[in-house]
């Protein structure tokens, strides 16, 4: 039976359809996509991610042993502090992307719910002579996102006396009345954003703060319909459409996602072999279609009577006015303006290369 946010029956009273992803029910719009996508765009939009997983890491051996498993750098984080990382296997191809947020007593580990099990295998698979205990806390805590250019402004409405973090994935736990959230600077989007993590049974509350103190922001649900439009334009890319366990690290251009100081970890010879022959054999490209239609997930991109990659993400963009995608192209192909041509539903797309993000932050 699919899961269910805590926060179902509010999206019910707020005219949201419904539909079913991996293993979730999440809502995919509240009656008008575009007008969501915009709320973001141009003042904050609300994200229900009750559906995300969480685990914690506790045990005077945390730090070591994650320093072992995820391919950035865990030993330099401070209380307060984030990092985006990757769980690789052997092969240096990707299991899981993740976020870690370090506390004074514990390492919290952020994934997607639908990739949780698989993970703790195998964690728990390397985990011999480590004095560590994980904790599964999905269920147990709730998270919401505020993105959007004036989410700073109601976020100072909510917390007029606490500074909001700074720096990206930087968190603090702050006080709403009786509870304790724990808020992390974070886009999904590619405007300003915040996570706000809490117990299950303060999100209700704590989205009747949000939406009584930021009325003259109008704070509007996304849906994630709108949401994959917003993600696309930022060149974001999701596990399970854009990346996988087929995925060499490097190959997503998710830099951001590995320390080449840190030493060993699983799947590093492959990444640093990788690094060391100095480009990859493909790589994830955006790409600005002719036309006004999407191209469909696996169409094959072409150049030179050749096929030089598939689609991963396609969606119509408001920012641009035409069809965006992304998708993995070989590295000759890589360069911004490039001409190439998607073969998607027996039509022939003209394409060019572009740069990433397709709309940069505020």
């Amino acid at each position: 039976m699919p899961n269910q946010s805590p926060l179902k029956e509010r999206h019910q009273a707020d005219g949201a359809a419904f539909a079913e992803e991996d293993g979730w029910i999440l809502p995919l719009h509240f009656g008008d996509p575009l007008r969501e996508y915009h709320a973001v765009r141009s003042q904050v939009g609300l994200l229900d991610l009750c559906h995300c997983g969480l685990l914690r890491f506790t045990g005077p051996d945390r730090v070591p042993y994650l320093q072992g498993m995820v391919s950035n750098d865990v030993k330099k984080l401070v209380p307060g502090e984030g990092t985006y990382a990757a769980v690789l296997d052997i092969q240096g191809k990707i299991l899981a992307d993740i976020r870690i947020f370090c506390t004074d007593d514990s390492l919290f580990l952020d994934l997607r719910d639908s990739l949780k099990e698989s993970i703790l295998r195998h964690l728990n698979r390397y985990l011999i002579a480590d004095d560590v205990e994980i904790t599964d806390l999905t269920g147990q805590y709730g998270m919401l996102s505020l993105q959007g250019p004036k989410t700073r402004f109601l976020l100072k409405e909510i917390f007029p006396h606490s500074e909001l973090p700074a720096k990206e994935l930087a968190h603090a736990a702050l006080r709403l009345g009786d509870a304790e959230i724990r808020i992390a600077r974070c886009t999904h989007t590619g405007e300003e954003g915040y996570d706000l993590v809490m117990a299950v049974r303060d999100v209700l509350p704590a989205v009747s703060r949000i939406q009584e103190k930021g009325k003259q922001f109008s704070p509007a649900w996304i849906g994630t319909q709108a949401q994959e439009i917003l993600r696309v334009e930022a060149g974001i890319p999701r596990y399970g459409i854009d990346m996988s366990d087929d995925t060499l690290l490097l190959e997503t251009g998710l830099d951001k996602a590995v320390s080449f100081q840190k030493g060993c970890y699983l799947g590093q010879e492959v990444v640093e072999r990788v690094r060391s022959r100095g480009h990859v054999n493909k790589k994830l490209a955006g790409m600005v279609l002719e036309g006004d239609a999407p191209a469909e997930h696996g169409s094959a991109i072409r150049a030179d009577e050749k096929e030089i990659g598939r689609v991963t993400s396609s969606i119509f963009s408001p920012a641009r006015n035409r069809p965006l995608a992304l998708g993995y192209v070989h590295r000759d192909y890589l360069q911004p303006g490039t001409r190439v041509a998607i073969v998607s539903n027996s039509k022939t797309i003209p394409a060019l290369v572009s740069a990433l993000p397709f709309y940069p932050p505020s």
